[in-house]
């Protein structure tokens, strides 16, 4: 019998304490304002990319995810929409998910009480339990356990639509999240950020890089950060350490190390619940577990190291290695069901100790080369991965007995908890694939592009459920092609369309003890890109219809089982714009309508609309600066989000209702190294729901925040 652990709790880190950090980090890189070397050693740097003053930086030209070459996103057959490192700062966001409202078609999903990210592109979901899975230079991230993504180490997030598996293997058909994040420069640059607001949110982070020799550039990012929610007793707490190397081994050869070691802790937050159907039957402060369960915490790291090299003219190839490892662990107190009184909720009890461990490998080869009038750019690569992921859970549901109950209207905590468990999970699952890819983009003269790929797959999963002393085994091989056309009409519009095929494997078995066969997906898209002619602006259009099918459901026979026996369909027209307008604005807005229903399941009527998924959503941000009369400069913008009514269960059975909120933001650049904040987000202070899972795991939207910044630059 193993031992239980106690809650882990970290008292909150305030500003004045928390300050050492800055003092610790900027020791750490203290050589970062040394002088870069000599004039000989830097002619063997490595080229930095800057950004021209006349390209605006809400839009980009570029994505590294999209084909794994550095071709420009007008020229690419597939819908792309880049949100830039400005955008992150300009909107203030923290963590990854207040990104997702400023690309269209991106859906927040229940997100396991707080604990990680969980969205949906397009409609779909990934597993339901770890969602969908999301890339971090290129390597999935949340295969196992990580806690919600910090954004202080995004230098971009690059939302692919579409089918993704001809390049990266299993995935869902709606397309995937790429992070990439920030690395060293050879240019000494140091920036400190204090940060608080209401709620009692602080937040110290600080941000360094420079050169380390003459061919070394180093950069650590650090972050302490005390969340607020707006719900009782619920608060988080994260301390984050990332260093990065690039080191120039020679003119033609680069060696790349990132790295980050994180520990978040909160309480496993299931929110509210409806009762009979009413959603605003309780404050959206209110908690329904017990504050004594303390913190589950998610201890990670993840370290990558790769290597690039330019064998020729037009020819590079690069090794990556990278490796995850996850744990997670605590108590909580559950809703299981309300009382026929309509105030009584029954709660269960749980103990979670999962780990997992995720080693991955990519080697590919790029080259460029003609053939008559045909220009290619060649890629051809394969990738491994192995993930050892341990489950193991105790769980006491309430009795009549022992209900562990708590009035909602007039909840009293501090209960003594159940004393006994029963061991509900005790499982070790071990996956590997192996993939080999090939992609070939080809110029037909001028105007034509057309993007050809196929991808082979080699998956094996073993699951031993150490509970019933049985184990599973499946083996499935999967092709994923992709054929995407361009046609480049004149320096402004380019006209695209794309099909292609996904899968991703089931987990688990069925009555009979078989494995599942693999979600398998395939989609088409059509669509018009638009730039401006100094490529300030710029904005997509698409249209788009995906099919998937094997998707997991209720086995009519038993329904205590599943099979591999749904389907679900998802159709919808996305519009992305961004850009700047004049020397003053720069803009982005999207709107989406997606159409995303179930077309075959053993328990459920064909048309059921998928859960979380608005029909209707949209967003936009306007932001004008100039000179200011005092200091250097100053801006000012206001913002809206629209997320339409979404079902709120996969029976839907209740809604989740629409929103609109506001946002404001200013900021003073009072001088070269000093500037001053302000962002205050759903201004109305407009009570909404961010996603539910079911009708007693409703998580409502955070109430009106205010957060004053101070960022010191040298």
């Amino acid at each position: 019998m193993r031992r239980l652990q106690q809650p882990f709790s970290v008292r909150p880190l305030r500003p004045l304490a928390a300050a050492v950090l800055l003092v610790v980090a900027r020791a750490a890189m203290s050589q970062t304002s040394a002088p870069a070397g000599d004039t000989d050693s830097e002619a063997v740097l490595p080229e930095v990319s800057v950004v021209s003053a006349a390209q605006s930086p809400y839009n980009p030209q570029e994505s590294a995810g999209a084909s794994r070459t550095d071709t420009p996103l007008r020229e690419l057959p597939q819908a792309v929409r880049v949100l830039p490192r400005t955008l992150i700062d300009d909107i203030g966001a923290t963590r990854l998910e207040q990104t997702f409202d400023y690309a269209s078609g991106v859906a927040r999903l229940d997100n396991f009480g707080g604990l990680w990210d969980n969205y949906a592109v397009r409609g779909f979901a990934g597993n339901e339990n770890s969602g969908t899975p999301y890339l971090v230079n290129g390597f999935v991230a949340n295969r196992g356990y990580a806690a919600p993504r910090d954004a202080a180490t995004i230098e971009r997030v690059e939302v692919l639509k579409g089918p993704t598996s001809s390049l990266y293997g299993i995935g869902e058909p709606g397309g995937t999240i790429n992070i990439v994040t920030r690395q060293p420069q050879f240019k000494p640059a140091q920036r400190y950020q204090l940060e608080v607001g209401n709620f009692d949110n602080q937040r110290v982070a600080a941000d360094i890089t420079g050169p380390l020799g003459d061919n070394l550039a180093g950069r650590l990012i650090a972050v302490t950060d005390h969340g607020g929610t707006g719900r009782d007793f619920v608060n988080s707490q994260r301390f984050l350490l990332a260093p990065s190397l690039t080191w120039a081994l020679g003119p033609n050869t680069l060696l790349h190390y990132s790295g980050e070691v994180q520990r978040y802790s909160a309480p496993l937050d299931r929110g509210i619940v409806a009762v009979n159907g009413d959603l605003r039957a309780l404050p959206r402060s209110r908690f329904l577990g017990e504050p004594n369960d303390g913190d589950t915490r998610i201890d990670s790291q993840s370290h990558q190291l790769g290597v690039e090299h330019a064998f020729a003219p037009g020819w590079q190839g690069r090794l990556n290695v990278a490796y995850r490892g996850g744990a997670m662990h605590g108590f909580s107190s559950d809703a299981h069901a309300l009382a026929t009184d309509g105030r009584t909720l029954l709660r269960q009890r749980r103990y979670r100790d999962y780990q997992s461990d995720d080693l991955s490998m990519q080697a590919d080869v790029t080259g460029r080369f003609d053939t008559g009038p045909v220009g290619h750019t060649l890629l051809l690569g394969i990738d491994a991965y192995r993930f050892t992921g341990n489950q193991y859970q105790l769980r006491r549901n309430p009795t009549a007995e022992a209900p562990y109950a708590i009035d909602i209207y007039d909840p009293v905590y501090g209960q003594v908890p159940p004393g006994t468990f029963a061991t509900q999970t005790d499982a070790r699952e071990r996956q590997t694939n192996v993939g080999v890819f090939v992609q070939d983009q080809l110029a037909f003269g001028e105007r034509w592009r057309v993007q050809a790929g196929a991808r082979f797959d080699s998956y094996r999963q073993t699951l031993n459920n150490r509970l019933r002393g049985a184990v599973t085994e499946q083996d499935e091989t999967a092709v994923s092609p992709r054929l995407g056309v361009t046609y480049l009409a004149s320096n402004n519009l380019s006209l695209f369309a794309n099909a292609s095929r996904s899968f991703r494997p089931n987990a688990g078995i069925d009555a009979l003890g078989n494995s599942f066969s693999p979600e398998r997906g395939r989609a088409v898209e059509a669509g018009v890109k638009f730039d401006s002619d100094d490529r300030r602006f710029g904005a997509t259009l698409t249209a788009y219809s995906i099919h998937k099918r094997n998707v997991l459901t209720t086995d009519p026979g038993d329904s205590s089982f599943l099979i591999a026996a749904g389907e679900a369909r998802s159709r919808g027209l996305e519009l992305d714009l961004s850009g700047s307008l004049g020397q003053h604005w720069r803009v982005t807005g999207n709107v989406a309508l997606t159409d995303a229903e179930i077309t075959a399941d053993s328990r459920l009527p064909a048309g059921t609309p998928l859960r979380n998924i608005p029909r209707t959503s949209a967003s936009a941000l306007a932001i004008y600066e100039d000179a200011a009369p005092v200091g250097q400069r100053y801006g000012i913008g206001a913002g809206v989000r629209y997320v339409g009514k979404r079902a709120g269960d996969a029976a839907d059975s209740f809604t989740l209702p629409s929103h609109t909120l506001a946002d404001l933001l200013a900021y003073w650049q009072a001088s070269r190294n000093v500037k001053v904040t302000l962002n205050v987000n759903n201004v109305f202070d407009r009570r909404y729901y961010a996603s539910a899972y079911n009708n007693l795991w409703i998580a409502p939207g955070i109430g009106r925040t205010v957060r004053l910044g101070l960022h010191l630059d040298y």
